[in-house]
């Protein structure tokens, strides 16, 4: 064990941890190399907590953000594909809890679109334990296990287009965390910040991602800029995902590096999208305590239905949210256009084709 790091733990806690008044903040590189120390096992479980709590309780600057973000990067796998365009979407880990995640099967639309996308999670992490990208890929019978290398193959694989990879593969130091986080219950900087890692880039890499609460988009912005992603689309989504309520005008945010391109509050009428709901519930008898095989399962049924053309709120909010990423990498000029194209390769059946 580094008596570096050991230090470096000691000072920051020192200074982060002082109480509503008198709690300081800490610089980038202090930042960086604390989270590194962390994801190395140089700093044992209660320095640890302690180290995200007090960052939390305080609430995180920019700077020490950044510095987190960096510290992860520093400790993960990273793979160049060989592509123009990679969509990287970025679905909050601790999954959903009340609704079915349309965005599990939005990759192998945007692939037959001609824009290779990667998804990524994990299996279970607090604070929703919801369900998630790895327990749908899995009732898909796909493996969820790829290496970053193994997922870069079948980016560039021109009839799959799409991968999943789950952060154990790579960056096992954070996931080695989980269980931390679990006892800690409440969301630390790391929720904010792994959906930005990008193990896999393009020439050019879209960061898509989910927010909630309207600060949120330029903190984002910064955060994907940090990371080395070119562009990001920040959508105002469903549980803090990647797709828009179907019922009602939602703000999306597109920026180049920090430089806001575009954004629309749209109304899925506009896109001939007519829906009561703003999302698929979860069938009355199924909760995520109890029943997430059932739900995954249910989860393939819905999406493998949508893939067929078959038309209802997961066809819609496929159609939504592929022509607002057409719309933001500049595939199209209106979204009207997105969402002919989308809905022709829908109709096409060819998608079911990539789900290998």
């Amino acid at each position: 064990m580094s008596t570096d790091s050991q230090a470096l733990m000691k000072s920051i806690i020192q200074r982060i941890a002082t109480g509503p008044d008198l709690s300081k903040n800490i610089a980038f590189e202090e930042a960086k190399g604390g989270m590194q120390a962390i994801l190395r096992g140089e700093i044992d479980d209660v320095q640890s907590a302690i180290f995200f709590i007090a960052l939390r309780m305080k609430r995180e600057t920019m700077e020490e953000n950044e510095g987190i973000l960096a510290g992860i990067l520093a400790q993960s796998d990273k793979q160049m594909v060989d592509v123009d365009d990679l969509v990287d979407l970025g679905d909050p880990y601790s999954g959903y809890n009340r609704s079915i995640p349309i965005s599990s099967f939005l990759p192998a639309v945007l692939a037959e679109l001609g824009l290779p996308t990667v998804i990524h999670g994990l299996d279970a992490v607090s604070p929703k334990f919801g369900l998630t990208h790895r327990h749908i890929t899995q009732a898909l019978g796909l493996s969820v296990d790829h290496s970053t290398a193994e997922a870069k193959t079948r980016l560039e694989d021109k009839s799959i287009g799409w991968s999943y990879i789950d952060q154990a593969s790579y960056c096992s130091g954070l996931h080695d965390t989980v269980s931390l986080r679990d006892r800690i219950i409440k969301r630390t900087v790391i929720n904010t910040v792994e959906t930005l890692i990008g193990p896999l880039r393009g020439k050019k890499t879209h960061s898509i991602l989910g927010y909630v609460h309207n600060p949120y988009p330029p903190i984002y912005a910064n955060l994907v800029k940090a990371s080395g992603m070119e562009t990001a689309l920040l959508i105002r989504g469903v549980e803090g995902g990647v797709i828009p309520s179907l019922r009602q005008k939602g703000l999306m945010v597109s920026y180049e590096g920090t430089d806001e391109k575009g954004r629309i509050d749209i109304e899925p009428t506009s896109l001939g999208i007519e829906q009561d709901m703003r999302a698929i519930s979860f069938p009355d008898d199924m909760n995520v305590q109890n029943d997430i095989p059932a739900l995954a399962d249910y989860t393939v049924k819905l999406g493998k239905a949508a893939l067929s053309g078959e038309k209802g709120m997961f066809y819609d909010g496929l159609v939504l949210s592929a022509s607002l990423v057409l719309w933001h990498t500049k595939k199209v000029d209106k979204l009207e256009d997105a969402a002919e194209l989308v809905m022709a390769v829908l109709d096409s059946g060819k998608i079911l084709n990539r789900l290998k």
